[in-house]
């Protein structure tokens, strides 16, 4: 990479033009694989073009359609983005990197999140100039989102978002050390549903020697749907567009109307013989798969990755909170949440009064909510991958409290999203109804947060003990660092 105002990089496909920000250099909208339109948004993605002269990688491009995203009274825009940007060209990443050069750096690959259907590279929250300063080439992607990425049509292969993430994995190896970093260590990691589609990344062969480390921030091992369910949402989908279930159909159809069906698909009921609702009727869209990611780590898959495993103490608080459904939750909707989530409804409520018994409707809610979500499924992943010895296992918990909303926002999810990426100063984050409320966090908590993940990138080692299924060693992350041994025990083992 040469030291002008503008560096130039030559890519396996093209050389393209950055800018220098201080002691950083970005290149936004790179392809790492060919624009998906008409049939091409069902199909496995393909190699981009090599363009001629210098590509123009200063200003963001393109995302997946989508529609605009919101939750009720919390300013969710840092996170999901302004919406869809229109344009082909979207399976593109952005690289953040050392403006000094030199080479042979870590390398994170970050999966944003969005339930699927929503999320983005343009979004505030994933500006990785922090990574590029302190010596990570950093690396943010869009993939296919709703039906395009994850809708199950015959005739068209299954999560196409998660083969989008391989592309750009594989465009990786090919291409970065043209911006300093080392293809040998390459973490990827992801939050939320780019976090489940990271646990599907590690459960799945082709992805062997594409990585060496991965972080699963607030994700789930065990939230793919099967291919039952996904044919449920499959017949809604076409029958809302009114054509058949078939690939060569939907081919037919505009992303506009793609993405007004994919809004229309909520609700629908997933629950089946054999299997719960994974994401509880939150999304219709996730990985499709007859075997769950943690099943696959369980039997050796992704043996030799680094892995570090985390959620947030109040994840569920995110989907009551700002629609007016925490203070006001019911035994009833407790008795709901648990029906949904779990085969023995009386003995997880049960088990969780007898761990909390001060809590509120709204904390039982929440509480039964983000582990069927999160939780549950993190313990999982964590569990089986820490039963093999070829590499390490580590866990966390992200438990400072946002004073959001009237204080009741807390550790939900999301909130540890500003924290890794050493941005929790941005000014859209603060504000009694945004992201982090109106309080300052701890002056030093975002600069810590930001390191340990950059030294798991770096080392495999975040700092604390490495967990197994005795002790089960978890780092809680607050204003204070505090390791524990099974923090919540009981919890935990309802879910087994």
């Amino acid at each position: 990479m040469n030291h002008h105002p503008n560096p130039i990089v030559t890519t396996a496909q093209g050389a393209v033009r950055g800018i220098r920000q201080g002691d950083t250099a970005a290149f936004r909208n790179i392809p790492y694989a060919a624009p998906p339109h008409g049939a091409g948004r069902f199909a496995p993605p393909q190699p981009h073009e090599p363009w001629d002269g210098v590509r123009d990688a200063t200003v963001p491009g393109p995302n997946a359609p989508q529609s605009e995203r919101k939750l009720g009274s919390v300013d969710m825009s840092p996170y999901f983005g302004t919406g869809w940007s229109r344009g082909e060209d979207y399976l593109t990443v952005n690289v953040w990197t050392p403006a000094a050069g030199g080479g042979d750096l870590p390398v994170m690959v970050f999966v944003h999140g969005g339930g699927f259907v929503a999320g983005s590279t343009r979004s505030a929250l994933y500006d990785g100039s922090a990574f590029a300063r302190d010596g990570v080439v950093l690396v943010t992607l869009n993939y296919r989102l709703g039906i395009a990425g994850f809708l199950d049509l015959p005739g068209a292969p299954a999560n196409r978002g998660l083969l989008d993430v391989l592309a750009a994995l594989h465009w990786v190896q090919e291409n970065i050390a043209a911006f300093g970093g080392d293809p040998h260590n390459v973490t990827l990691f992801g939050q939320s549903a780019g976090a489940t589609i990271v646990g599907g990344v590690l459960g799945t062969l082709e992805a062997t020697g594409l990585f060496r480390r991965a972080i699963v921030q607030s994700g789930s091992g065990l939230g793919a749907f099967t291919t039952e369910q996904a044919a449920r949402v499959t017949g809604a989908a076409a029958e809302f567009l009114g054509i058949e279930p078939h690939v060569d159909a939907f081919a037919e159809i505009s992303d506009e109307r793609l993405v007004e069906a994919a809004a229309r698909l909520t609700g629908i009921d997933l629950h089946t013989e054999t299997h719960r609702d994974p994401l509880i009727g939150l999304s219709p869209f996730s990985l499709v798969l007859d075997t769950q990611p943690a099943e696959s780590v369980a039997v050796g898959l992704s043996s030799d990755i680094d892995l570090l495993v985390g959620t947030n103490t109040e994840e569920g608080n995110l989907y009551l909170v700002p629609v007016d459904k925490y203070a006001t939750s019911t035994a009833g909707d407790v008795g709901d949440a648990a029906a949904r989530s779990h085969p023995n409804p009386a003995q997880l409520i049960e088990t969780y009064r007898r761990a909390r018994p001060e809590a509120s409707f709204g904390e039982l809610r929440s509480a039964i909510m983000g582990d069927a979500l999160f939780s549950a499924g993190s313990w999982a992943l964590v569990d089986v991958h820490a039963a093999h010895s070829q590499s390490a296992t580590y866990a966390y918990e992200f438990a400072w409290r946002s004073q959001a909303l009237g204080g009741e926002l807390g550790a939900t999810h999301a909130v540890e999203l500003p924290f890794v990426f050493d941005l929790a100063h941005l000014p859209q984050l603060h504000g009694p109804a945004a992201l982090l409320g109106p309080d300052k966090p701890p002056a030093d908590l975002a600069a810590r947060v930001h390191e340990t993940w950059v030294r798991f990138a770096r080392t495999g080692d975040p700092g604390w003990d490495p967990y197994d299924t005795e002790r089960r060693a978890t780092m809680r992350i607050d204003a204070e660092w505090t390791q524990v041994d099974d923090p919540r025990s009981q919890e935990r083992q309802v879910w087994n």
